[in-house]
Formats: structure tokens, C-alpha cells, sequence
């Protein structure tokens, strides 16, 4: 490598599974793939997220031993340690932690900042690197909160956003209650459900309420605008989510959970719907959006396109920030495809996992 040219950057794609993490590790061409794994064999991992300021990965874990708790590995992966404080609530609290789905950074401004999203609903923050969580009570304490109800998956907390313009604002997505902003880093919350409707009001006979969100994102490139895979399509906000417009026409169900953005482009995979949680017809279609929703195409080129019933979960599907982007995709049986070409021709990595659960990728 010439003298000072930058340093050629590694890839890590965090694979979280019933059974444990796998790692897979390659260069920016993304053309050649190196497996590590399992780490934390047998152990449920439902979030990941790789730590580029200090070279750790931490996982939202489930284990018969220890029950939900973060674990950080400073070895990719070799070595696991608890944290001094897990997330937990008060012990007088009616609500139970069972799943850490979310675990993901605070704003660039604040370095030791962690914010994790957990089953019962309900968000915590960590203000010195993971170590030590608490709640973040003025979003469980909402005036709403004794009308909440879950969705088929439970009442989880699954979708954190964190405004990279504004380190005070934040979004959650609430499954199955709605989305909730904070412009005060936590501290208050305002329910942004303008333009979602209720997905079961023969269950939930709430005015404001049963919006069941599966997965929200940030457009990389408009700090206000977010998009949302919901229960009933694909909505979008461009005014911080004071109100959704739905942008589904063009897609095959309005049923699906992951969701995917990057600097130029949105992507789903629907589903046949919520009792056949399958891809439909048994091929697997990953559809891309290039403004916003207006237009979506399928995407095929490499994908399985006969007798593939398998569904993909809602943090089953990821990007990375490289040029093209990388597209990351894991499904319920336990195979990952990727994209080095913003989606338009696929690849099969060669392992097979057990049920993917979470996709993160990590650049150190």
C-alpha cells in the first residue's frame, strides 16, 4: 500500500440466530467471505451492533441460564462479558423483560451513549457505553401506556431512530401500538400515529391506538424523513412523522416486516400475509423503491424463485454505507443472500444458519 493511502476497511457482517452469532468477514469488495462462529453457541440473540469507537460488539441475548441480558465480545466474538447493569425494570413494575430487540448508538455527539428497545415496550438508555442501563420512564409512564396492547410478536419496542441532525430527537416504533417521538432526548414522547390506522379494531378499541408498526428507518439522506413497514403497507413522513402517507401501490401484499434504506434507495420484502407468513408464491422478491415509494420493482436476479417458502424477519434485512451499497438478506430458513450492486443481482453465502433473527453490518 502506498504511503499514505488510507487504510483498506474490513466489513463484519453480525448474524444473530436462535442458536447463536456467526460472523462473517470480508474487505470492501465484498467478493470473498471468511466464517467465524457460533459465538454464544445455543444462546437466542435477537439484536446486535458492532461498536466502531471501541471494537466491541454488543448482543441483546436470551439464555436459559441467565435470561435476557447484553453481552460484549472485544474479540469478534471469541470471548463474551456481561455488563455491570442490565437493562431491568423496577421490581415493583407489572411489565416483564423478556427480549432485548434493539440495541443501537446514541448520537455522534454523545460517545457513550446506548440506547436499547425491549419486551415489555419499553426503551433504555446506557450513558456509559453499555455498561449500566436505566429506564427511560417518560415513555413508559405515557399517558397512553394503560391502553397498549401487543401484536402477535408481543408488546416490543423493535425500531429506535435517532436523529443525526438533532441529538435530543428520537423515534420508536411500538408493535402493536404506533410510533412515538421525543424532542427532549427521552425525557417526553408524542404519539405520531396521524395517517396509520388500526390494524384490529374488533381487539383494540382505541381511537389513537393499534398501529402496528414492523420496522421503521431513516432516509440517510433527509435527516426528517423516515420510512415504516407497517401491518397494513409501506408509509413514509417527510415532517418527522407528525403524519404517514401510505405508499404501497405497485407491491404484491401490504404484509411483510423487514426494511431496508440507503442513500438511494428503499427496500421490503412482502409477505403473503399475517397468517402465512411466507413469500408468495414461493419465490423470494426483495423490491426496491428509487423515490421514495412511488415506483417499486422487483428485484430476482439470483434469488430462489420456485418452491421457497420462507419468510424474513423483521431485522433480518440490512445495508452497509459503501458505494454501491451492499444489500443483506436472512431468512427464517436460515440462508443469507447479499447484494454488492444495490440489489440488482444477489448472492448465496455458502453457510446455513439456524433462524436469523438480526443483520447488522459493522465497517472497522
Amino acid at each position: 500500500m502506498p504511503k499514505g493511502s488510507p487504510r483498506p476497511r474490513k466489513l463484519v457482517l453480525l448474524i444473530g440466530t436462535v442458536k447463536g452469532v456467526f460472523l462473517y468477514h470480508t474487505d470492501e469488495t465484498r467478493a470473498k467471505w471468511k466464517l467465524t462462529g457460533p459465538h454464544l453457541g445455543g444462546w437466542e440473540v435477537f439484536s446486535l451492533c458492532g461498536d466502531s469507537r471501541h471494537g466491541r460488539i454488543l448482543a441483546g441475548t436470551l439464555s436459559f441460564e441467565h435470561g435476557s441480558s447484553i453481552r460484549v465480545s472485544k474479540d469478534f466474538g471469541k470471548t463474551w462479558h456481561g455488563v455491570k447493569r442490565d437493562p431491568a425494570f423496577a421490581k415493583d413494575a407489572t411489565a416483564k423483560l423478556k427480549h432485548i430487540w434493539q440495541i443501537v448508538p446514541g448520537h455522534p455527539s454523545q460517545p457513550g451513549t446506548w440506547y436499547a428497545g425491549v419486551d415489555d415496550a419499553a426503551l433504555f438508555v446506557s450513558r456509559d457505553d453499555g455498561e449500566t442501563w436505566s429506564e427511560l420512564t417518560g415513555l413508559t409512564t405515557h399517558a397512553t401506556r394503560p391502553r397498549w396492547m401487543g401484536g402477535f410478536g408481543g408488546l416490543c419496542l423493535h425500531s429506535i431512530v435517532v436523529d443525526p441532525a438533532n441529538a435530543k430527537r428520537l423515534w420508536v416504533g411500538i408493535s402493536a401500538v404506533g410510533v412515538f417521538r421525543s424532542d427532549d432526548a427521552g425525557a417526553t414522547w408524542k404519539l405520531c400515529n396521524e395517517g396509520l390506522h388500526n390494524v384490529a379494531p374488533e381487539f383494540i378499541k382505541d381511537p389513537d391506538l393499534g398501529r402496528c408498526v414492523h420496522k421503521i428507518v431513516l432516509d440517510p439522506s433527509r435527516p426528517n424523513s423516515l420510512a415504516m413497514q407497517f401491518h397494513g403497507g409501506v408509509f413514509t413522513t417527510d415532517n418527522g412523522a407528525d403524519s404517514w402517507k401510505r405508499v404501497s401501490a405497485g407491491l404484491p401484499h401490504d404484509f411483510g416486516f423487514p426494511m431496508a434504506a440507503t442513500l438511494r434507495d428503499l427496500f421490503v420484502v412482502p409477505l403473503l400475509a399475517d397468517s402465512n407468513r411466507v413469500v408468495p408464491e414461493g419465490k423470494l422478491k426483495v423490491w426496491r423503491s428509487r423515490d421514495r415509494g412511488r415506483i417499486w420493482r422487483g428485484l430476482t436476479k439470483g434469488l430462489p424463485q420456485k418452491e421457497h417458502y420462507v419468510g424474513v424477519l423483521r431485522d433480518a434485512m440490512t445495508s452497509d454505507s459503501l458505494t454501491p451499497a451492499g444489500i443483506y438478506l436472512g431468512t427464517t430458513g436460515g440462508e443469507l443472500f447479499y447484494s454488492r450492486n444495490d440489489g440488482d443481482a444477489w448472492e448465496k453465502l455458502p453457510a446455513s444458519f439456524p433462524r436469523i433473527t438480526t443483520l447488522k453490518t459493522w465497517l472497522v
